[in-house]
C-alpha cells in the first residue's frame, strides 16, 4: 500500500512541457524590423563616413596645393640694369682724351681688314644653333585627336591636328604648357609629345577666348623622370618697340612642320591688336614661313619674346612669321597658369595722348572707343568717348592700366567705374557700377 502511495505521488509530480506554437506573423515582423534597422544604421554609417573621410584624410594626408605661378619681367637686351650703372673705384676710368682724327684712307684701310671668313660665319651660326638647341627642350607638340565615322564605309577613324606648345611653368603638381589651341579646339582629347619622344594625355586648365591661348596641364605623377628632367620651363623675356631690327629665332612649327627653325629680324613691334579688354602688341619679322605656323620667337639670349600668331597678318604678308608680344601676354598667362577665370567687361580703348590732353582738354585715362553689344560695360551705360579714370580704388592713367586692373578682378564681381563724359559744358565726372562677366 505504501508502494502504491509513492507511485501516486510520483504520478502527481510528473509534468509535460509543451512547446509554444510559433507565431509566424510576429517572426516576420521582427525580421523586417531588424533588416530595416540594419539598413538605417548602414546608411547612417555610410553618410557619416562620406562626411568625415575627407576631413580625416586631409588631417592624416594633407593634399598638396599647387604653387602660385609668377612671371618676372626680364629686361630687354639693350637695357642697362640699375646695378650695372653703379661702378666702384676699380671700375672708374679716367676722362677720355680726344681721339686723334683719322684720315679717310686710314678708315678705309681698317674696314678693308675687317673681313669675315667662312670659319667666322660657321662660328656665328653655331652659337645661334646652340641657343636654339637649349630652348628646344621647352617645346612640345600638342596633338588634338577627334574620332569620327566615315560617310561611305561607316568605319571609325581618328583625325589629328597639331600645334606647337611651350612649357612655361611647373607648379609642383603639374607641368604647365602654353599653346594656341584655336586650330584644335574641337578635339575630343589632347596628347602632348615631348622632346624625349614620350607622349602623355593632357587637358586644358584654362583658356583665353580673346587670343585662343590656353594653359594645358599634365600631372607630374604620370610623367617619367627623364621627361621632367628634359622639359624645363622657358624664360619669358620682354617685347617692345625697341626690338625692331633685333635678330630673332622662330622655333616650333614656323614652317608648319615639327622641329622647323628659322632665323631673321623683327621688322615692326608697335602695331596694336584690337581685342576687348586687351592691349597686345603685334610683332612682324622678315622670316618666310607657313600660313599655319605656330611656336615662339626667341632672342639670342634664349628668352621668349613672342608667341607666333598668323591670324592678324595682312593679305599681302600672310606668309611672314608674326607674333604677339610676350610682355602684354604675361599677365594673362599668369592668370591662366593659376587656374583663374578672366573677367569680361567688354570695352575697346586707347591711351589719351599728352597732345589730346593739353590741346583738346581730354582727361588722362583709358579712352573708350567701342563697347561690345550686351556686354557688362554696355549694360552699365559705358559709351564710346568716355574716359575711365578709376576702377574701384585703382587710378587709371591709360588703357593698359585698365587692362591690368580688370585682370585682377573676378567674374560675377561688382565693380565701380569712375569716368569722365563729355557734355555741352565740357567733361563731367560720373560713377557707374558693373557686374563683370566671364570671358
Amino acid at each position: 500500500m505504501e508502494e502504491h502511495r509513492n507511485q501516486d505521488h510520483t504520478d502527481f509530480m510528473k509534468e509535460t512541457i509543451k512547446q509554444r506554437p510559433l507565431n509566424r506573423r510576429k517572426l516576420v515582423r521582427r525580421t523586417l524590423l531588424t533588416a530595416a534597422m540594419a539598413v538605417v544604421f548602414g546608411m547612417v554609417a555610410c553618410f557619416t563616413f562620406l562626411l568625415l573621410e575627407p576631413v580625416i584624410s586631409n588631417r592624416l594626408y594633407p593634399e598638396e596645393e599647387p604653387e602660385v605661378v609668377e612671371f618676372v619681367e626680364e629686361p630687354p637686351e639693350d637695357e642697362i640694369l640699375p646695378e650695372d650703372m653703379i661702378a666702384d673705384e676699380s671700375q672708374m676710368q679716367p676722362e677720355p682724351t680726344e681721339p686723334p682724327a683719322l684720315e679717310d684712307e686710314q678708315i678705309a684701310q681698317v674696314l678693308s681688314e675687317m673681313k669675315l671668313g667662312v670659319e667666322d660665319y660657321l662660328s656665328l651660326f653655331a652659337g645661334i644653333r646652340e641657343v636654339a638647341q637649349e630652348v628646344r627642350r621647352s617645346l612640345v607638340t600638342v596633338v588634338g585627336v577627334t574620332s569620327d565615322v566615315g560617310w561611305l564605309d561607316d568605319n571609325e577613324y581618328e583625325s589629328e591636328g597639331a600645334v606647337c606648345g611651350v612649357v612655361v611653368a611647373d607648379n609642383g603638381i603639374e607641368l604647365l604648357i602654353l599653346a594656341d589651341v584655336s586650330a584644335i579646339e574641337q578635339a575630343q582629347s589632347l596628347e602632348v609629345a615631348f622632346q624625349d619622344g614620350e607622349v602623355y594625355q593632357a587637358s586644358i586648365m584654362k583658356k583665353d577666348n580673346n587670343t585662343g591661348l590656353a594653359i594645358i596641364s599634365i600631372a607630374k605623377s604620370a610623367m617619367k623622370e627623364t621627361t621632367l628632367e628634359t622639359a624645363v620651363a622657358a624664360t619669358l623675356g620682354t617685347s617692345s618697340s625697341s626690338l625692331v631690327g633685333v635678330p630673332v629665332i622662330a622655333m616650333g612649327r614656323p614652317m608648319g612642320m615639327d622641329g622647323s627653325l628659322c632665323y631673321g629680324n623683327i621688322t615692326s613691334a608697335g602695331n596694336a591688336i584690337r581685342l576687348p579688354d586687351s592691349s597686345y602688341k603685334f610683332m612682324t619679322t622678315d622670316i618666310y614661313g607657313s600660313a599655319g605656323a605656330s611656336g615662339i620667337l626667341i632672342n639670342l639670349r634664349g628668352q621668349v619674346v613672342g608667341i607666333i600668331d598668323m591670324s592678324n597678318n595682312p593679305a599681302d604678308l600672310k606668309n611672314l612669321v608674326s607674333a604677339v608680344g610676350i610682355s602684354d601676354l604675361k599677365r594673362v598667362v599668369q592668370s591662366l597658369s593659376n587656374d583663374k577665370d578672366i573677367a569680361y567687361f567688354g570695352v575697346y580703348g586707347a591711351d589719351v595722348t599728352q597732345e589730346a590732353n593739353q590741346e583738346l582738354g581730354v582727361p588722362l585715362g583709358a579712352y573708350i572707343t567701342e563697347t561690345d553689344m550686351d556686354s557688362p560695360a554696355m549694360n552699365a551705360g559705358i559709351q564710346s568717348g568716355d574716359v575711365i579714370t578709376m576702377l574701384n580704388e585703382t587710378e587709371i592713367g591709360n588703357y593698359q592700366d585698365l587692362v591690368n586692373a580688370l585682370l585682377a578682378q573676378e567674374p560675377e564681381k561688382t565693380i565701380t567705374i569712375g569716368l569722365m563724359r563729355q557734355g555741352p559744358e565740357g567733361y563731367t565726372q560720373m560713377e557707374v557700377a558693373a557686374v563683370l562677366g566671364l570671358k
